[in-house]
């Protein structure tokens, strides 16, 4: 064990990341202290900020640091159509995709019993609202295909469906460029599930 307290604190500290080990941190904080202060100081610094700084939309739910984020507050977006996701890095993967141009809302994670997340513990409730309030003409449900996802989809389609919405989720299956037999049961299941006219 170090005798630094300042470094057991930082070790510590750095094993709150996902994926970050007690090895991985006691690599990292290492690597920080011994080769890169400057660098440090900056994670530092930018960590401040964001804590400081970083609020949730009051329309979408996603990071941002005024009451709107930039996606809802421009007027070349599609309001008509809502797609609901997980996180705000499934919101930036579909963005950097490019052809999504409607609005999101962001859950903010995704049901998981096992880890205690329940409805209470997501923004479901202003999802409800937020739907009531905008009306728009199609809620798009984009959860990651997992088994918790597909819960959280459900929950979603439960809610939602009184409010009369049209409600759709992502297509599933082969990828753009897969080949057949390189591909996982579950994965040719649900492509055949979601196939669509060829016209």
């Amino acid at each position: 064990m170090s005798t630094s307290k300042a470094i057991e604190a930082l070790k510590d500290a750095l094993k709150a990341l996902p994926g970050v080990g007690p090895k991985n941190a006691q690599r990292m904080a290492f690597h920080l202290m011994e080769r890169d202060r400057e660098g440090a100081q900056a994670i530092a610094e930018s960590l401040q900020y964001a804590l400081k700084n970083v609020i949730t939309c009051a329309r979408c739910n996603t990071f941002c640091e005024g009451q709107l984020c930039e996606i809802c507050s421009s007027s070349k977006r599609d309001a008509a159509t809502l797609c609901v996701v997980e996180t705000p890095a499934d919101l930036e993967a579909i963005e950097q995709g490019g052809s999504y141009k409607g609005l999101y809302f962001v859950l903010m994670g995704r049901l998981s019993p096992l880890e205690g997340v329940g409805p209470e513990k997501l923004a479901f409730s202003l999802l409800s609202r937020t739907v009531a309030e905008y009306a728009p003409a199609e809620v798009i449900i984009a959860t990651n295909i997992t088994a918790e996802g597909e819960t959280t989809a459900e929950y979603v389609q439960q809610l939602l469906s009184p409010s009369g919405v049209k409600i759709t989720r992502l297509a599933r299956g082969v990828p753009v460029g897969g080949e057949l037999e390189y591909m996982d049961q579950r994965t040719l299941a649900a492509a055949f599930k979601d196939r669509r006219s060829a016209d």
